[in-house]
């Protein structure tokens, strides 16, 4: 079976989000009123996998290290057929 497969790779709570800040302040400087701007990672995959237990098994490999530095980020993933 293919399964469509996302994954959101964002940083953990407790770590600056330096871009999601600096973007943050150049919408203010262009008056536009936001907060809390978080940048992160988007991955679209497709994968081929006998049943959606190995699919997600796969993609939680993949996400906790090749896509994400678990030490910092924190990752989700969704999956459809």
């Amino acid at each position: 079976m293919t399964f469509r497969a996302t994954i959101h790779v964002m940083l953990k709570p407790d770590v600056a989000d330096v871009q999601g800040m600096a973007i943050q302040q150049a919408l203010a400087n262009h008056n536009y009123a936001v907060s809390g701007v978080k940048a992160g990672k988007f991955f679209e995959l497709e994968v081929r996998a006998e049943s959606e237990s190995e699919a997600r098994a796969m993609l939680d490999e993949l996400a906790n290290g090749t896509f994400s530095n678990p030490t910092i980020e924190s990752y989700r993933v969704e999956l459809a057929r």
